[in-house]
């Protein structure tokens, strides 16, 4: 009961996208992306759907935490490796992790440890990205330095393209060249490949492969949605039109009038807002559905509600149904017309949105 407003979480378009990148990626680990509360879909609900994943990746120990509370088991790595060691190193060796090690404080408080159980480290290297990593010149005295810790097992190397999702940009090529060229005589397994590189970069997927958007059924190329991918959207943020208000011309919609209506219209209401994480600045003409038809949301979006011009649904009424994105409206479509990215729309939903998993 109460407010209309869901988000719909389709476990099942999980399990069939993490197949999606099997059959592309064939023989190879699967490092699946659940940080940032499983990309916005709850990171809980996420990595039980996902459980068929060799291991899960998560910015945080607060992340790492709430998935071992939930009991799961696989492999989890601390993608940003660990930020103050005093307090963390307990977790992560009671806690089974395996951080990222990404700068030389890193080794230096590694090196300053004795006697403490053995655990698992990657090593990330910056081959162009100029984030995080160690520069390529120096990861085979990193490599020396942490193989003479007895308490520690490097996995492997990582690294992360910047430029992947423009396929014709041979930058990601002189990563990958960069990176094997690094690591060619270093034992371990080696991860370059995210969502977009998993698609359209078939030689960077090495031993692990790092999916993350394409999971949540969202392609990583400008102009291109999921299912042209292959994939299956798998949130579904639903609501209802709350109200309808027929307008003459001339008359304004909302905040500050934005929006004048230049001939006799029927506005909708729609229960969502930037008080939800749709976003404030979100312009007329943002796609949405009603009954299953699109419509272009007017005027400014308000803490709670959004406007939209009904003009093609005359039969519309109070209570009907609306889709602000999912399988019949990409979410792609949508921050493309807001001008923003799938990923913050997905991870912006406020902790008031009720989630729905299925």
């Amino acid at each position: 009961m109460g407010r209309a407003l869901k988000a719909v979480v389709n476990c099942n378009a999980l399990e069939l996208n993490l197949k999606k990148v099997r059959e592309i990626a064939p023989n190879r680990k699967i490092l699946a992306m659940v940080k940032a509360n499983g990309y916005g879909h709850g990171i809980v609900n996420v990595a039980k759907a996902l459980k068929a994943a060799d291991a899960f990746g998560v910015a945080c120990i607060e992340e790492a935490c709430e998935l071992r509370r939930a009991g799961i088991s696989q492999r989890i790595v601390l993608m940003e490796g660990f930020f103050d060691w005093n307090e963390e190193l307990s977790e992560i060796t009671r806690l089974n992790l395996e951080p990222v090690i990404h700068h030389k404080g890193h080794i230096e408080a590694l090196s300053q440890e004795v006697g403490y159980p053995p655990f698992s480290v990657w090593i990330k290297i910056n081959t162009g990205m100029h984030r995080l990593g160690f520069p390529i010149e120096e990861v085979s005295v990193i490599w020396r330095t942490l193989s003479s810790l007895p308490f520690i097992k490097i996995e492997g190397f990582l690294t992360h393209f910047s430029k992947a999702d423009d396929i014709n940009d041979p930058h990601t090529q002189v990563q990958m060249d960069r990176f094997f060229q690094t690591v060619a005589d270093l034992p371990g397994a080696k991860s370059l490949a995210n969502s977009a590189a998993i698609l359209g970069w078939h030689t960077s997927h090495a031993d692990w492969v790092r999916p993350g958007i394409m999971l949540y059924g969202v392609s990583p190329f400008a102009e291109r949605c999921g299912l042209e991918e292959g994939l299956q959207p798998v949130m579904t943020l639903q609501s209802q039109l709350i109200a309808i208000q027929p307008l003459r011309e001339g008359e304004a919609v909302g905040y500050g009038g934005a929006y004048v209506c230049s001939k006799d219209t029927r506005i909708g209401v729609v229960a969502v807002g930037y008080g939800d994480g749709y976003p404030r600045l979100a312009p007329s003409g943002t796609p949405v559905l009603v009954n299953g038809k699109q419509v272009p949301l007017v005027g400014r979006v308000s803490m709670d509600m959004i406007t939209v011009d009904l003009s093609t649904q005359p039969t519309a009424k109070v209570g009907d149904p609306v889709q602000l994105w999912g399988p019949d409206l990409p979410v792609e479509k949508v921050a493309s017309a807001i001008g923003t990215t799938a990923y913050e729309l997905l991870t912006g939903l406020s902790t008031r949105v009720p989630f729905q998993i299925i």
